[in-house]
């Protein structure tokens, strides 16, 4: 399915305080997996929601006063501009105080931050890049562990509304479980898109809370998907997010399989503090992945990759 309508630029960092935070209410609230809920949240200030602008891949910085910030990426629809989702797990301070609020409550947002997956960088190199093919010739495979779907989500509905901007959309997502499959219920409508959907398990067994009795899909790593997927090399842009070792490990299958390092990208994630670059606890290598990343291309941060708890 396509659409012509116009989607609003991302936003312009020169264009606001990256240090104000708004005040946002909870709107509604969705139990995804195990541990793991959606929040969709509307700006309380009607000129701050009506100016928000992101693009698929960034992040926002979500604050509780009294307990902290965490950065949350944002998992909306562009096309849905008066709310903005983000899917949290409880592991911290923030997101276990999280977990405890319900819908009407508030926080403080602010953002967005954070480099975008490069679904307009893709379509634009075409013409600069030996070897690059044109967009609508190309294919589009995202690859993601566990919650590094929720990091996806936005770049894959915005394709599923545009589904023709790309030769071919994949979708390759792998959990330990099949009850830690993110966004189980919407698999349906992206495939209803044109967008295949490719599942994995590490275990299948019974004993997930999530309900596994007669998994019938694949059972394996996320390389297990990779490796047998058919895939034009030249053709391919590879986008992933998941634990640094399966990103690492997705990034040499990929370049082994005939795909380019530089259309490889990688979404890291890091504890952030400021998200503009100034404390330092983001940093990887030589780059601040609050403002350099979260999005990277592989050829890039391989070699940090390789550096044991870096």
């Amino acid at each position: 399915m396509t659409t012509s309508t116009p989607l609003p630029s991302p936003a312009n960092a020169s264009d606001r305080d990256p240090w104000r935070s708004h005040p946002a209410r909870i709107v509604r609230i969705a139990d995804e997996i195990p541990g793991v809920r959606t929040y969709d949240v509307a700006f309380e200030e009607p000129a701050v929601r009506d100016a928000f602008r992101f693009a698929p891949g960034q992040f926002n910085m979500l604050h509780l006063p009294g307990i902290g910030e965490a950065a949350i990426s944002i998992s909306s629809d562009r096309r849905s501009p008066a709310t903005l989702s983000h899917t949290v797990r409880a592991v911290g301070n923030v997101t276990t105080a999280m977990s405890r609020l319900v819908e009407g409550e508030s926080i403080l947002v602010r953002g967005p931050f954070g480099t975008p997956w490069p679904l307009d960088g893709v379509a634009d190199a075409a013409g600069g890049v030996p070897g690059v093919v044109e967009p609508r010739a190309s294919e589009i495979v995202f690859v993601a562990g566990g919650l590094g779907l929720a990091s996806q989500r936005s770049a894959i509905l915005e394709l599923a509304h545009d589904r023709g901007r790309f030769r071919r959309v994949v979708v390759l997502h792998g959990a330990k479980t099949p009850g830690g499959l993110l966004y189980a219920r919407e698999y349906d409508a992206w495939r209803a898109a044109g967008i295949e959907v490719e599942l994995v398990v590490n275990d299948p067994g019974s004993s997930d809370p999530g309900g596994s009795r007669g998994w019938q899909g694949s059972i394996g790593t996320i390389l297990t998907l990779l490796e047998r997927l058919p895939l034009d090399a030249a053709r391919a842009t590879i986008l992933c997010c998941g634990p640094d070792a399966m990103m690492a490990a997705v990034g040499k299958l990929a370049v082994a399989r005939g795909v380019a390092a530089a259309r490889v990208f990688l979404s890291l994630e890091r504890n952030m503090a400021c998200a503009v670059g100034h404390c330092g606890l983001c940093q990887f290598g030589p780059e601040f992945v609050c403002k350099d990343g979260p999005v990277f291309p592989y050829e890039r941060i391989a070699r940090y990759l390789a550096v044991p708890r870096l």
